[in-house]
């Protein structure tokens, strides 16, 4: 059966360009938003903050849960379908969000955004190009983390702004609207219907990647699917405890609020330099090794920050920044380097499920070390930062392409 032709290079920019753009939509509306609104919606609904906290763990369990269904899902009927019931789901439940008058609708809202990011973001994004592009999908994955990476710089500003103009009611309301206005038109806009399974070549506009499209041998995947899926545990356990936790651990250290928020805000133009540097010199780089490189690089200021204490924060945080930048990209092409494009959607929503229980129980876990052991929390992370290290350098590397043939 012969495939279907690949769009060229134009269309593969503006499919780009319109994912990127609902990434940064989709995050800054669901991942993003307790860090603004969670005290306003603590004190209007007469909760704890930390009852609204438990909404959002809540939701990322539930998109856990769900995140395998929706890689089946994508791989039998294509991007078109999930993504789009991926906005309508953002709209209603950012919109029951808005309405929420206790905790039991609260966690109910919560319940669908967590389905609808399960189905929404990066994960199906990166199976949406896979299906599209094959193994030469590496560059556009990069463009939308690209994009990704500016979620936080354009939602909680924009957040804010609504919440004070008006509340926090009408800034979920103004969300909800943009899912439905931006998002949804350019997710029916995608090609429907999946490409078919046994597509392996790239478009001639895609650079031919240096690995066999085939990933590893048989015998090989399952050990590399268990290293795979704790190496996203482990990282995105750190990224959501600095994430959640980034200002008081800078505090704990000793350095003044001031310099502590300025420092904290390096860490996105920092992943947006580790992606750039990923989409221009490391492309030329097996996506493994990259990651080797990029998961080294949190334990490595860790250690210089615990040693060297204040005059290097600065140094840790945009190594943190940085790394964390690649390793998002590596979430979508180590699994196509290794395995390959045949079941992608339903193999990244099956290896993300640890990633997403263990970016639950970050802000508490990590929180609690914080609490007992001040700066020195950062032990942690660091140690999980070096058992990241580890399981990297135990995943087999796949057949070079020329091996291959």
């Amino acid at each position: 059966m012969s495939s279907p032709p690949l769009p060229n290079a134009s269309p593969q920019r503006r499919l780009v360009l319109g994912l990127g753009l609902t990434q940064m939509l989709g995050w800054g509306s669901s991942y993003y938003l307790p860090a603004t609104l969670a005290g306003p919606m603590a004190r209007d609904l007469g909760l704890g903050t930390a009852t609204v906290f438990a909404a959002f763990s809540w939701a990322l369990i539930v998109c856990a849960l769900a995140g395998p269904w929706a890689g089946r899902a994508l791989d039998r009927w294509g991007g078109r379908p999930v993504m789009a019931c991926a906005s309508m789901g953002f709209a209603l439940g950012l919109a029951l969000l808005s309405q929420a008058q206790g905790p039991v609708s609260l966690f109910l809202a919560w319940t669908l955004i967590g389905l609808a990011m399960a189905s929404g973001l990066y994960e199906t994004a990166f199976s949406t190009l896979v299906q599209f592009y094959g193994a030469g999908a590496r560059r556009s994955i990069t463009g939308i983390t690209l994009m990704g990476g500016l979620a936080s710089t354009l939602s909680w500003p924009l957040t804010a702004w609504l919440e004070i103009t008006w509340d926090w009611r009408v800034a979920c309301l103004a969300w909800a609207g943009m899912h439905l206005l931006l998002c949804l038109p350019i997710h029916l806009r995608l090609r429907p219907g999946p490409m078919p399974a046994s597509v392996g070549s790239t478009p001639e506009t895609a650079p031919t990647p240096a690995w066999s499209s085939e990933g590893l041998p048989e015998a090989q995947r399952g050990r590399a699917a268990v290293l795979l899926s704790t190496i996203f545990g482990l990282t995105w356990f750190i990224s959501t405890a600095m994430a959640a936790h980034l200002p008081a651990l800078l505090l704990a250290q000793g350095l003044p609020l001031a310099t502590a928020l300025l420092l904290g805000s390096l860490i996105g133009p920092a992943q947006v330099a580790g992606r750039l540097a990923e989409y221009g010199l490391l492309r030329h780089l097996h996506p493994l090794l990259s990651a080797r490189i990029a998961g080294a690089l949190h334990p490595l200021g860790a250690l210089l920050f615990l040693g060297l204490g204040t005059p290097v924060g600065a140094v840790f945080t945009l190594l943190h920044g940085a790394g964390n930048g690649v390793l998002t990209i590596a979430q979508g092409t180590l699994p196509l380097a290794l395995f390959g494009t045949q079941g992608y959607g339903l193999r990244q929503g099956l290896l993300m499920v640890p990633a997403r229980f263990a970016q639950a129980a970050a802000p508490f876990l990590f929180g609690l070390a914080l609490e007992h052991a001040g700066a020195q929390a950062l032990w942690l992370s660091c140690g999980l930062g070096l058992c990241c290290v580890v399981a990297l350098w135990l995943l087999p590397s796949p057949a070079r392409a020329g091996a291959a043939r």
